[in-house]
């Protein structure tokens, strides 16, 4: 029988070692796996490269690692808003390294892991200090600049619902990266707030297979306060 089921986010990540690159779902707030990302600290993996659309907001989340001093480099495409002050310390010390990624560059350099493709070309960064030092190209025209797929060892992603065997569903733009991220990780984690019985979720809703999920934790609100106190007693 395929059950996908962790019995937590601390147990579901407990295979992250330090110098893992994990890829991190979310858009600000939006799909980001609070409770997958508490359980890596819980795990103590340190030297991490971190692929997210943005580093961090507040005290939570991609947020959280960098104030622990987890990450080493982190790959994304907003790196500084009014609350990333933990990102933006870091940084200045020399603490940790930055890729800056245009953000439709990096959506297409993770949809290209997960579609086995060896390089693609865009237009977006021909010209600029990013095209420094890669091949460019000439087509129809217009110019490109060639950029390699973005994998993962990890994928920790948010859905809405799941069921045992890993497909997913998710909340309106709480899907963001979610399912490319899947598809270009060699393990994706996926924390649901509902886990469903095989078959109610309906085939033509579901947007990640379960063929891209490995493990699979349901979180509530409620599972996670008493998870947390059950830890602190």
């Amino acid at each position: 029988m395929i059950d996908k089921a962790s019995s937590s986010p601390k147990i579901a990540v407990g295979d992250i070692r330090d110098g893992a690159s994990i890829m991190i779902g979310g858009f600000g707030t939006a799909g980001m796996p609070d409770e997958l990302i508490e359980g890596l600290i819980a795990g103590g993996a340190r030297n991490l490269t971190i692929i997210s659309n943005n580093a961090g907001n507040g005290e939570t989340g991609v947020a959280a690692l960098i104030k622990e001093g987890r990450v080493s480099k982190i790959v994304c495409s907003f790196p500084r808003q009014s609350d990333s002050h933990h990102f933006d310390a870091a940084y200045r010390a020399g603490q940790i390294e930055l890729e800056l990624v245009p953000q439709g560059n990096l959506a297409a350099r993770i949809q290209a892991a997960g579609a086995g493709l060896g390089a693609i070309f865009t237009p977006t960064g021909f010209g600029t200090l990013l095209a420094e030092g890669k091949e460019t190209r000439r087509i129809n025209d217009r110019d490109y600049v060639m950029e390699y797929p973005i994998h993962a060892d990890f994928a920790l992603i948010k859905a809405l619902k799941g069921d045992r065997w890993g497909n997913l569903v998710y909340r309106k733009t709480a899907r963001n990266f979610g399912p490319i991220m899947a598809m270009a990780a060699r393990t994706t984690i996926a924390q649901v707030e509902e886990l469903v019985p095989l078959g109610a979720l309906d085939p033509e809703v579901v947007v990640t297979p379960g063929i891209f999920v490995q493990r699979v934790v349901r979180i509530t609100h409620v599972a996670a306060a008493e998870a947390r106190l059950g830890e602190a007693t």
